[in-house]
């Protein structure tokens, strides 16, 4: 079963120098149908304007994943760990008991363009740490890639969840088909662009939930990027401790 989250029904925060539209309930946006996917609690699509970012502020129990779609987004946390995320590199921060960082416009000229995505952790309580691997477009380009695994597979980041995270690029006749196992859940999230999964036209922003369905199959991508996650057959997220500001 695909069941459509329509990009225009997203949730969205406008404050001058933030744009965001919000795949699950985040912030002051909150909608009861709308509270995250198994382990997937958030996808955030985010602008921000040049020379804008956030102030330092704290994040607990969480593996948060950035993927940068345009421009070059700044990183710097309590860690040491101190970053530019580009297109095609994917960060990939466990916050783990606590952990304090910022995140930044690089660029004093250009838009930067992005997701962040939360995934809660198994077990809570975990070691923060920091990782970032750039992937090539060519990796990507008619098929799905592996780029999150729990073991690091392939050269994937490792993630603390039983969670596999594949992304793709699809134009014209380029096409893929993913089996994502038995008793399994899925979320596609479409970034840009527009394909078929599976017969089902999407348009950019546009994200599925799978359920009772073993293969997935992409197809007509026009300029399409695409991630899928494969996750355990759990209906909402285990809360457990996390924090936000």
């Amino acid at each position: 079963m695909l069941e459509l989250r329509d990009a225009k029904d997203r949730g969205n925060t406008h404050i001058g120098w933030l744009d965001s539209q919000h795949t699950f309930s985040f912030g002051y946006y909150y909608d009861l149908y709308q509270r995250g996917f198994s382990d997937l609690l958030v996808i955030n699509d985010d602008q921000l304007q040049p020379g804008s970012g956030t102030c330092t502020h704290p994040h607990a129990d969480m593996e948060i994943i950035t993927y940068v779609l345009q421009g070059a987004l700044g990183h710097k946390d309590i860690m040491g760990s101190g970053s530019i995320i580009l297109p095609g590199d994917i960060q990939m921060m466990s916050a783990g008991t606590s952990i304090w960082h910022s995140e930044f416009n690089a660029s004093k000229l250009d838009l930067v363009h992005f997701l962040q995505i939360w995934i809660m952790p198994e077990p809570n309580e975990i070691p923060s740490r920091y990782q970032q691997v750039h992937f090539d477009p060519k990796q990507k380009r008619g098929r799905l890639h592996l780029v999150i695994s729990p073991d690091g597979q392939d050269g994937s980041l490792s993630i603390n969840q039983d969670v596999k995270v594949y992304a793709g690029l699809f134009d014209g006749n380029e096409s893929a088909e993913i089996d994502l196992g038995q008793k399994r859940y899925a979320y596609v999230h479409l970034a840009r662009g527009s394909m078929k999964l599976n017969g089902m036209n999407l348009v950019e922003g546009d994200g599925v939930r799978i359920r009772r369905e073993r293969v997935l199959r992409f197809s007509e991508g026009h300029h399409a990027d695409v991630l899928v996650f494969n996750l355990r057959p759990n209906e909402l997220p285990h809360l457990g401790r996390y924090m936000v500001i």
